[in-house]
Order: structure tokens, then sequence, then C-alpha cells
């Protein structure tokens, strides 16, 4: 199907994972002389794509959409995806040659946790021996928060480390789960930390009090220490004092997952500059993201493709806006008290905030709620139809429960003529304006007994 085809298309979803995607699915086809175009989208776009070209190539998304019912008798369609599918593995047979969905549900393997988008379209490269495309299997893992549950890289995800660690590309180790390893000071990333509150969060005050006891000092060399600065001494002292403070705070039954939330390992691009937000797999997926919430993924194609004379500069700027955008948004929520309590979940409404933004913002304001519920944000679709963009974050303690909100929320969206999906404990959904009250409604309803 790729080898013969001279006229593709690649359609890849717009965040992380998907932007990863179709740089190792770009960087194959290049290598390969192929010609073709690259088009990141998001889910809601595509009920209006016209296919035209002889294969069409969809990454990190397909799965969990109708595109079959765009197809023609003249194109051929290849779905890399890892979402949980409409079709079954049967259909690939129906159209013999002219439609190929491959994706681990098919085959048992958890697409949550064990293979990202940009792992499946990593396998595809290693079949043309290209391992040295894993390393951006291994950030599009990341991306995707495939390393939550455990704290590591699993299943299919493992292997995929391993090529990158083999061929020099990747490090990794057990660490503290602080986002912000390598940039960020560390009486701000200790303020962020965890989706429990606990008292030194949002609080630096308080957590300049708790390194002053730990004997942890800030500084080094006339500048903010940072995670990867600590000795392995003053990691030690700092992890039991975290678990001390969140078993204080958690139900009982969740005090066995604690460790979890602290601990977890980390992952450096070794052909990245040292003390640089490229050099973290966590900082590097958010410079990524920047770049697509500001409608800007071709710059940070352009990083993962290696064409950065002109694209670093850009991405500086982008994840800089990024970060001021964040800031004042959830300011602004934290100001005017917009997020409301319900029987079973949260929820607030963002009036102004983007919809590409709207899913970073509901999980980092999660921890200014009750972290027990999960909490929805919604936004409007700037596209010139009266759609809200619909996005779910939870702790990953209720994911230790058992419950998979992806799965949720695509059945109540599709109750309220609207179509959604997504992972366990982060997902969305589009639905009309005019129901969002219907969709809380039943929301609210079916967690009833859920969540205790």
């Amino acid at each position: 199907m790729l080898k013969s085809a001279e006229d593709i298309k690649v359609y890849s979803h717009n965040d992380c994972d998907g932007i990863s995607s179709g740089a190792i699915l770009s960087s194959l086809l290049d290598r390969l002389d192929k010609e073709h175009e690259i088009e990141f989208i998001s889910l809601d776009k595509l009920k209006d794509l016209k296919i035209n070209n002889e294969l069409t190539i969809f990454s990190d998304l397909g799965s969990g959409q109708s595109i079959d019912k765009i197809s023609t008798s003249s194109s051929r369609i290849l779905v890399l995806d890892h979402h949980p599918p409409l079709r079954s593995l049967n259909y690939n047979s129906k159209l013999s040659g002219r439609f190929l969905e491959i994706n681990p549900l098919f085959y048992g393997i958890d697409g949550s946790y064990e293979i990202s988008g940009g792992g499946m379209c990593y396998l595809l490269a290693k079949k043309f021996g290209f391992y040295n495309l894993s390393w951006i299997g291994v950030l599009s893992a990341v991306g995707d928060m495939q390393n939550t549950r455990t704290g590591k890289l699993e299943g299919i995800n493992k292997s995929i480390l391993q090529d990158a660690t083999n061929h020099g590309l990747v490090d990794s180790a057990a660490d503290l789960s602080i986002y912000g390893r390598q940039t960020r000071p560390l009486i701000i990333a200790l303020s962020y930390f965890s989706d429990v509150t606990l008292p030194i969060t949002n609080n630096k005050t308080e957590v300049i009090l708790l390194l002053k006891k730990l004997g942890i000092d800030r500084r080094c060399d006339n500048r903010l220490r940072t995670l990867s600065d600590l000795t392995s001494d003053e990691k030690t002292r700092l992890f039991s004092e975290l678990v001390k403070l969140l078993s204080r705070e958690v139900p009982e039954k969740y005090i066995k997952y604690v460790p979890k939330l602290v601990t977890g390992d980390y992952y450096e691009f070794l052909n990245e500059e040292e003390k640089t937000p490229l050099r973290d797999a966590s900082e590097f997926s958010t410079a990524v993201n920047a770049c697509s919430r500001n409608k800007n993924p071709e710059v940070a194609l352009d990083i993962l493709k290696g064409d950065r004379v002109l694209a670093m500069d850009e991405l500086e700027r982008l994840t800089r806006k990024h970060r001021q955008y964040l800031a004042e948004k959830i300011r602004m929520i934290e100001d005017n008290e917009l997020i409301v309590p319900l029987n079973n979940l949260q929820y607030f409404h963002g009036h102004g905030i983007k919809s590409e933004v709207v899913g970073t913002i509901t999980g980092m304001v999660l921890s200014h709620g009750d972290w027990r519920k999960p909490i929805i944000g919604f936004s409007h679709v700037d596209n010139g139809e009266d759609l809200l963009k619909v996005s779910l974050r939870c702790s990953r303690l209720l994911a230790y429960d058992g419950i998979h909100f992806g799965h949720i929320i695509r059945k109540i969206a599709s109750k309220v003529g609207g179509s959604g999906g997504g992972h366990a404990v982060a997902c969305g959904a589009y639905i009309p304006s005019k129901n969002q009250d219907e969709f809380l409604k039943i929301f609210n309803s079916t967690l009833k007994g859920i969540i205790n």
C-alpha cells in the first residue's frame, strides 16, 4: 500500500502525540522519496474532509470516527490509531486493498497505556529499518500521558524505549514525578505538584518552608535549583515527605497508590542540550503542544524533523506566549470562582478560552477544585458552528478505581448529538452548545455510585 503509492496525504491529530506521529510518517516518507502532504487537524474537522489522494493516511485519529464514510472507490486509506475503534477488525477484509485500519485494541493491547499513535507510526518506520525515529515514539507516549498508570512506559512503549536506548538516543531512570526537572525552579515545580490538594499546592511560601525543614538548598551557584540538581539523598528525603503529605490527604484505599504518584521514570533525549526544555520528554511535549495550541503545529514538525534554524526562535516565542496565556486564564477561573460543583463532577465554562487550550487548562485547575471528582471544561469552538469543545481531566487515583472516562464521555456525547472519546484520565468531546445542560445532567447521573 505504501510502497506503490505516489500521491500521499497524511492527516494527523493536532496534539503532541498526533504531531509526533506526523513527524515520524513524514520522515519515513522523505526517506522513501515519497512526495506527500501533511495536515494537522482537530477531530471535529474529520467529517468535512474530501478524500482526493491515491493514499490517505490517518495517524492518531480515525479509529473513533466514521472516516470510512468519506472514502471513495478510487482512494485507499490507512489508519494508524490507538483510540477505541468504531469498526471491527473484519471491516478491513470487506474493503480489501482499499481500507486498512491498524489498531492495538484489535489485538487486546491497551491503547491508553501500552502504545500511542506515534508508537504505531514508529512500528511502521521500524519495518523499514529507521530505528533512529524511536525517540519520537517515546516523546509521543509521554505526551499522551501513557506513563501515568505506573510512572513508567509499559507494553510496546517499553520496547520502543529500548530501541531508543540501544541507539543512544534516550536515557531513562527512576526519579521524582515532578514536572520541569531540567528547567523549572524547584520552589515553582513543587507548588504545582500533584492533583491532590496539599499544603504546598499553589503556595511557594509553604514550599520554601518544606525545603528548609528538609535541609535542601534552594539555590546553587546563584541560580535556583531544579529537580535535576538534587542529590540522591535530597531526593530520598523529599520523596518521604511527599508520601507523608499525600497519605494524610487521600482516603485509606488510595494510600497504596501514593508512591506511584510521587515517583516515575524520566526520559531524556541525549542529543538535546542539558538544562533546555527539549532535553526532558515531559517538557518537550509541552513545547510541542504550545505550537499546536497556538495554531502553529508546523513549527513543532520542523523541530522534530531537525529543521531548526528558524524554528527554534519561533518555538521559544510560542512557548512563552503559551505560558502567559495559561497563567492569565487560570487566574480568571480562580478570581471569578468559575468552577461549579455537582454531586459527582465539577465543571467550568471557559468564556473566552480558546478551544485548543481548554484541555490543558482543565488539567491545571483540577487542584483548585475537588480532586475526588472529574473536572470538565467547556469552550466554544471557533469554526462557525454552534459547538462546544468538552475536555475532561481527573486525578490518576480515579483511574486506579477502574474508571475509564474516555468510554463514558463517548457514550454521553452521542446521546446529545455529539461525538467524543479518549483515555481513562484525559478525554474530550464536541457537542452542540444548546445541549450543555443535558450533557451535564446525564454525566452527573451516570457517575452516581461510581464516584465515591
